[in-house]
Parts: structure tokens; C-alpha cells; sequence
């Protein structure tokens, strides 16, 4: 076997995009910051900044879907192209009612955490912090569908810390990625940031 032989592993492939899951990760975390600081902010406003959250995210989850071969890439697909959808529409019409605000969020919240759970139990790394995000994200998301017509600081606090618990776990799987490209293919595992 030559030492130049290519390396196969997954994650070693999609090591070249962890600069773009941290720069997401830190977009996140801000539009989460900035909805707590100001979480009397319009609905308008609301919707504009979670319609571009979630266009980027959408279209990171596709990119990623089509140019890497990582398990599950189907799903990883189908939720971009729904994040992506969501996020036009927050965008282009930004919904003037709470109750349209809060469903469209609370069901990709649902959606988001159920893929995070399920994708926490086929990789070991990062388990715990995956389901426990992923719990967080359900609940969050099961909270706001069950009660849509919360007030607007209410929705604004719950999509705040969503937003940055997210954004943790993107910067979290950036910085593992990062480790993994930068030390040549040993086991994510056995790196220490």
C-alpha cells in the first residue's frame, strides 16, 4: 500500500468545511444573543433574523449533503432543503403574527432535534452534548407548537437560547473537525484541542 493512498474516512473528508460550520456556528450564536438582548424587537424583525439563520443553515445542510459522503445524507438533505424553504419564506414575507412565527419555528426545532438525536446515537463522539442539545431543541420546539400564541418575549427568549445551543454544537463540531484535518486521519477520539 503507497503512503499517498488516499484517506477514505468520512470524517477526514469533511474536515475541509469546518471553517464554514464555525463561521455558521458563530452566526448562530449571535442571532441567539441578539434576540435575548433585545427580545422586545418586532416580530418583523424576529422573523427576518430566524429566515436567514435558517436559509444559511439549510443551505450549509445541502452543500454538505451533496459534495461529502457522510451517513444519513439523504435526510441531511431533505432537512436542509426545508430549513432552506423556511427560511425564504420568513424572509421574503415576514409573518406579522406571532402564532405563524411560533409554528414555523417550533416544528423545525421539532425536526432539528429529532435528526440531531438520531444522528447522536451513529457517532460516538460528542454523545452526550448531542443529545442533550438535541432534548433541548425538541422540548423547546414541542413548547412553542404546543403553545403558538405565546408572547413575543416569551418566543423570543426560547428561539434566543435555541439559537445559541446550536450554534454551540455547530462551533463544538467545527473545532472537532478542525482537530481532525489538522492531524492527518488519527480517530477524532484521540485529538486533543
Amino acid at each position: 500500500m503507497s503512503p499517498y493512498a488516499e484517506v477514505s474516512d468520512p470524517a477526514q473528508e469533511a474536515s475541509g468545511w469546518w471553517w464554514l460550520l464555525l463561521v455558521l456556528g458563530v452566526m448562530c450564536i449571535a442571532a441567539g444573543v441578539i434576540v435575548l438582548v433585545q427580545p422586545d424587537i418586532s416580530l418583523v424583525t424576529l422573523a427576518v433574523i430566524a429566515g436567514i439563520f435558517l436559509l444559511v443553515d439549510g443551505i450549509y445542510d445541502v452543500v454538505v449533503a451533496i459534495a461529502e459522503r457522510v451517513e444519513g445524507r439523504g435526510l441531511l438533505a431533505v432537512i436542509g432543503v426545508l430549513s432552506a424553504i423556511a427560511g425564504i419564506i420568513l424572509i421574503r414575507h415576514p409573518i406579522e403574527s406571532v402564532v405563524a412565527i411560533a409554528l414555523l419555528v417550533g416544528i423545525w426545532l421539532v425536526c432539528i432535534g429529532v435528526v440531531r438525536l438520531i444522528s447522536a446515537f451513529e457517532l460516538a463522539v460528542n454523545r452526550g452534548w448531542n443529545v442533550f442539545v438535541a432534548l433541548i431543541e425538541i422540548a423547546a420546539g414541542i413548547i412553542i407548537v404546543a403553545v403558538p400564541d405565546i408572547g413575543v418575549s416569551t418566543l423570543a427568549i426560547f428561539i434566543g437560547i435555541a439559537f445559541i445551543l446550536r450554534g454551540l454544537a455547530l462551533c463544538a463540531a467545527a473545532w472537532l473537525l478542525r482537530a481532525v484535518k489538522h492531524d492527518g486521519g488519527r480517530s477524532p477520539s484521540a485529538v486533543t484541542p
